[in-house]
């Protein structure tokens, strides 16, 4: 992929349409997600970023799990951005929860989201749409607070599934512009270690999908044991 005009039009011509129909197909697939917004347990007053927010559903969903905290979301698509206005403004958060476009692995990001770091970064089944994914991760990365956490839910490599599941489902997928990444747990490994953090990297479903986290302290992160 080229640059990331190039990409903001290609997502808004694949969601021009698919936008309006997005959260009703999607929640038969996309696994996890809830689980995600569980786990952030963010505090009174805590900032929560986005990377990849779409139609806003996650958005808007952890904004009424969590009242007293505000969020943030970036997408590269204004097609989608555009659901996603309406629907924020539609559940009556809009003085909680703003989103803008803009390219997720631009390492100018944390100036245009006003520079004050995030105490919560997740990505829900948008690294899997991103072409430069790894340099997403690091953005998303650099906006944490020093008491902060990185979230991941992605397509997994259905390794405890049949192989006609997995190449059905991956041919699927592509023609939503959709790669499921096979080096996310090393990518992960190597982004942790580097800067001396902790990571969990848990299979879900039998490896149709794979949640991550990372931050410095192992006393944060999730197991199974606390499902």
């Amino acid at each position: 992929m080229g640059s990331s005009t190039e990409t903001a039009n290609l997502m808004d011509g694949v969601y021009q349409n698919q936008r309006h129909i997005y959260d009703i197909t999607r929640k038969f697939y996309l696994l996890g997600r809830d689980l995600l917004i569980e786990r952030l347990d963010v505090k009174e007053g805590g900032r929560v970023l986005e990377l990849g927010c779409g139609t806003g559903r996650n958005l808007i969903s952890a904004a009424k799990r969590y009242p007293k905290a505000c969020f943030s979301g970036v997408d590269i698509s204004e097609e989608m951005l555009s659901t996603a206005r309406r629907n924020i403004d539609r559940a009556g958060l809009a003085d909680r929860v703003s989103v803008v476009r803009h390219d997720a692995s631009d390492p100018l990001l944390g100036e245009i989201l006003g520079g004050a770091p995030f105490d919560r970064v997740f990505y829900s089944y948008t690294l899997s749409m991103m072409p430069i994914w790894k340099e997403a991760l690091t953005c998303g990365m650099a906006q944490l607070s020093d008491e902060g956490r990185l979230s991941v839910i992605d397509f997994g490599q259905q390794e405890g599934l049949p192989g006609i599941f997995k190449h059905a489902l991956f041919a699927w997928l592509r023609s939503f512009h959709v790669t499921p990444r096979n080096e996310l747990f090393p990518t992960l490994s190597e982004l942790a270690a580097s800067r001396s953090w902790n990571h969990t990297f848990v299979p879900l479903y039998r490896g149709y999908a794979h949640y991550a986290e990372l931050a410095k302290r192992s006393a944060d992160l999730y197991s199974p044991a606390t499902k």
